[in-house]
Parts: C-alpha cells; sequence; structure tokens
C-alpha cells in the first residue's frame, strides 16, 4: 500500500513538473506566432491549438479503449511500431493522463487567452470608435465558437477513439519507434504488468 502510494506521489509530482513546463512553453510558443499577426491569422492558430487538443485527446481515450492482443500477432510478425503500441496499452493510465488531462488541458488554456488576443486584434481592426457593446458581442461569439469546436471535437474524437482504436494507436506506436529510433528519445518504458484482455 505505501509502495503504491510512493509510486502515485512520485507520477503526480513528475506530471504537475511536466505540466508546469509544457503549459510555460505552449504560452511562449502561441504569444510568439499571435504577436503583431492580424486576426485572421491568430484564429488559424488558435484552431490549431484546438485541433491540438482534440487529437490528444482522441490518443489518450484509444489507449484506453485499445487491446493489446492484435500488437502481439504484429510484434511476432516484427511489424514495426507494434511493441511500442504494447507498450501504449500496458501504460493506458499514464498514456490517457498526460494526453486528456495535461495536453487537452492546456491547449483548451492557452487556445482561451490566445482567443482573447485575437477578439482584441479583431477589434481593433474594425476601428477605434467601435462601441463597446460591438466588442462584447464579438468575445461572445468567437469564444462561443472556439468552444463549441473544442467540445464538439472532443465528442466525435472520442468516438472515433473507441471505435478505431488499434488503428490508432498502432500509427502511435510507429511514431513513437521513429523517435526512440531515429532521434533516441524514450518516452514509454515497458511495464511489468500486461494489460487485461477482454
Amino acid at each position: 500500500m505505501k509502495n503504491s502510494f510512493s509510486k502515485t506521489l512520485k507520477w503526480s509530482t513528475s506530471i504537475a513538473v511536466i505540466t508546469l513546463v509544457l503549459a510555460a512553453i505552449f504560452t511562449v510558443v502561441s504569444s510568439f506566432f499571435l504577436n503583431g499577426v492580424s486576426w485572421a491569422i491568430g484564429m488559424g492558430i488558435v484552431f490549431l491549438i484546438v485541433l491540438n487538443g482534440v487529437i490528444f485527446d482522441i490518443i489518450g481515450v484509444a489507449s484506453t479503449a485499445a487491446n493489446e492482443v492484435p500488437f502481439h500477432a504484429m510484434a511476432s510478425e516484427r511489424v514495426t511500431g507494434a511493441k511500442h503500441a504494447i507498450l501504449i496499452t500496458r501504460n493506458a493510465d499514464r498514456v490517457a493522463n498526460f494526453c486528456n488531462d495535461v495536453i487537452g488541458d492546456i491547449s483548451g488554456i492557452v487556445s482561451g487567452t490566445a482567443s482573447a488576443a485575437v477578439v482584441a486584434e479583431l477589434t481593433v481592426s474594425i476601428g477605434n470608435n467601435t462601441s463597446s457593446n460591438l466588442e462584447y458581442i464579438v468575445a461572445i461569439i468567437f469564444t462561443s465558437v472556439v468552444a463549441a469546436i473544442t467540445v464538439g471535437g472532443k465528442a466525435l474524437g472520442k468516438s472515433y477513439a473507441i471505435n478505431h482504436s488499434t488503428f490508432i494507436i498502432f500509427q502511435v506506436g510507429r511514431l513513437l519507434y521513429f523517435i526512440e529510433e531515429k532521434l533516441r528519445i524514450k518516452l514509454l518504458s515497458p511495464a511489468k504488468k500486461e494489460k487485461k484482455r477482454r
């Protein structure tokens, strides 16, 4: 029990530090790209941030829905990415936590901040004589659209992730294989316990 709590505490602390670093990076990068750009380009950047959150949400859901059995057959045939796909399913809780909570929440926060910057730029471009009411309406519309796309995209993504979890995790496994083999960066370590088969 104590050992389990210690591991949980260690993981929670690690993920908190990772979140802190990634949030800072996301904020700096988005602020850099939004600085001095037109509101139209700014909108595009906001939607890219939202899309990023949706994609990682799909990966997180797929990792918990995927069954590792098909990947064993692929691994026995030495299919590239199969072993990494097995690692993803065996570490599904951590993968889901990172993708859904860390990246997902950061994307939501950063997209909100970026939306405010875009609204400010849009109201300026409309004209200096813009009434406060118009500025308020523009802010509501754009923020509502971003929220609708975020929630709708994640809802659609969850359905796709559940129904195509094997395909999604296999593609992510191939990407991890490339990162590990070509860039020498190891993102997942082997799990001791096999994920329960269905």
